[in-house]
């Protein structure tokens, strides 16, 4: 069996031209990275057109036996092209950190992947790389202003901006620096995060164009002066300098699919830390590009999508049509708490079980965002008929069809019937509505998704978190959305607790207002912000020989 490298640099793939006139545009509206990459220009979201269909992929809450949300969402979108649909795929950028870790690229898998996909897994437009280099100035000139006088009165252990770099880096979680006395720095407590937990990644992700996006540096806060006034990336008269840095990772970039569907993928923001959406002018350009946009959002529907659309969808403006939620019977068996060692036997009893999980992402998006939703199994050549049926049956209760995928086997072919139900569902306009009314205060938006999304009974917080949201309310930051920064393993903060737990306190251990993005985060379990590299590091198995051909990435 060919591993997803081999079939990707198997691939013929189009001049990335080529592609581009097929999305339908014009020389004067890309920059060429190269044979296979471009940049578009901003100004195509502004376009004189009606925008296309918005489908959401999302997922169940993820395990160790997959489910192949990026996947199914390429061989969706080249499905709809098979049956005559114009349609864009529009994605994330992967970062570093999982490349070289335990989860691998982003690119989506076997005949269902966006390519060139070593590039787009590695450096690919240099996108990442000027981010931390905006990240890394600000705190550059944060410092520096500190040792040049402090003529703001900065406190210097309230200091809340951090460095950042691509990568997995534990080493860096905690630091001091400013070491050696004198000319060397002012010393003080420090750390990193990894680029794709940057607020400035969030920035870029949710600006619509360079002036809001240089309005949003400039509210971005550094901490707090020794008196408890919030001090700013525009107080330092730092926004300027970094929008120049951004100013081409700004725009969206153009690649494509196995079967030659344009793929927009821009942007990365963690789903776990951050709204784990790609950017809205990657989406806003793919609307009026395509008569179908298929997007993705990270982890399962009670992370991604519902930051998708109670953040993304509404400081944009956006509204889907459709959601799709992705599921395997081996997933939903190990929800029902069988081991992993024993995916491969038919066990109706487990799959019962696990079903819960599946079954309240789906009512999510139905009864709690309006939306319609279908369910893409993704078949193993293991699942029984008898577990297919249950599946089936389970969903039939709740008035959603399930659609069997083989689109990792068999690329857009294996993608089709998904495309006919998702074009069914598209047909009529969704009842879309939000989880919450942002004019709430911060504590019922929280319990708002704690109830209503996770199944959860309460929350409680923290003395440290009830003082900081007292604090975000006073100085004006009540009125927008929250970003949940939660385990992806559960429903709940707890990520032994599979399933679909029920009656559980979700605690809330800090609050941080994430001023540029335009999002308070609400910060619960041990969610980091750096991650660590395993005892056996996917970067173990990488090489390149004497032609520049790469091994071991999948």
């Amino acid at each position: 069996m060919k591993t997803d490298i081999e079939i990707a640099q198997e691939a013929e793939l189009w001049h990335i031209g080529k592609v581009a006139e097929a999305a339908g545009l014009s020389e004067d509206e890309i920059e060429y990275y190269g044979k296979y990459k471009a940049k578009i220009d901003l100004a195509v979201m502004r376009r004189e057109r009606a925008d296309g269909k918005l489908i959401l992929v999302t997922a169940i809450t993820p395990t160790p036996a997959g489910e192949g949300k990026t996947t199914t969402t390429i061989g969706l979108a080249d499905g709809l092209k098979r049956i005559g649909k114009s349609v864009v795929v529009a994605l994330r950028e992967p970062s570093l950190g999982p490349v070289f870790g335990v989860k691998g690229g982003a690119a989506g898998g076997g005949y269902a992947q966006v390519v060139p996909m070593e590039e787009i897994n590695l450096h690919f437009t240099g996108d990442f790389h000027a981010i931390g280099a905006a990240n890394n100035l600000l705190a550059a000139m944060l410092d520096n202003h500190i040792f040049q006088g402090n003529a703001l009165g900065i406190d210097k252990d309230k200091i809340t901006w951090k460095r950042c770099v691509d990568m997995n880096d534990r080493q860096l979680r905690y630091i001091e620096d400013g070491l050696g006395g004198g000319k060397n720095g002012v010393p003080r407590k420090d750390g990193y995060d990894i680029t794709v937990a940057s607020e400035i990644m969030a920035v870029l992700c949710l600006a619509t164009s360079l002036s809001d996006l240089k309005a949003r540096l400039a509210r971005i806060i550094v901490g707090y002066t020794f008196d408890g006034k919030p001090v700013t990336a525009g107080d330092l008269k730092a926004a300027g300098a970094m929008a120049a840095l951004l100013k081409d990772a700004l725009k969206p970039n153009l690649v494509q699919t196995l079967e030659h569907t344009p793929a927009i993928v821009h942007g990365g923001p963690f789903a776990n830390i951050a709204h784990g959406c790609n950017s809205v002018i990657a989406t806003r350009t793919a609307l009026k590009l395509g008569d179908y946009v298929v997007t993705e959002a990270g982890f399962g529907a009670d992370l991604g999508a519902e930051k998708f659309l109670d953040i993304k969808c509404r400081i944009a403006g956006l509204r889907p049509s459709a959601v799709v939620v992705v599921a395997t019977v081996r997933a939903l068996k190990m929800h029902g708490e069988l081991p992993k060692n024993a995916l491969a036997e038919e066990n109706l009893e487990a799959l019962r079980a696990g079903l819960p999980n599946l079954l309240r992402h789906v009512r999510n998006m139905k009864e709690v965002y309006g939306l319609p939703a279908v369910v893409a199994v993704n078949r193993f050549p293991t699942d029984t008929d008898a577990e297919i049926a249950l599946v089936m049956d389970a969903c039939k209760a709740l008035g959603v069809n399930v659609v069997l995928s083989t689109v990792w086997a068999e690329g857009g072919k294996g993608g089709e019937e998904l495309a006919r139900e998702v074009v069914r569902l598209c047909e009529n306009r969704s009842a879309f509505r939000y989880c919450y009314d942002e004019k709430l205060p911060i504590k019922e938006k929280i319990r708002a998704i704690v109830t209503k999304v996770y199944g959860g009974k309460d929350v409680a917080y923290t003395p440290e978190a009830e003082a900081q949201i007292a604090q975000l309310e006073a100085l004006g930051f009540a009125d927008t959305p929250v970003c949940m920064a939660k385990t992806q393993y559960s429903f709940s903060d707890d990520a032994t607790r599979l399933g679909a737990p029920e009656g559980f306190t979700v605690t809330v251990r800090a609050v941080k207002v994430s001023a540029g993005a335009g999002f308070v985060v609400a910060l619960t379990g041990n969610i980091l912000t750096m991650p660590g590299l395993p005892p056996v590091p996917a970067a173990e198995r990488i090489d390149v020989d004497e032609n520049g051909k790469i091994t071991g990435l999948f």
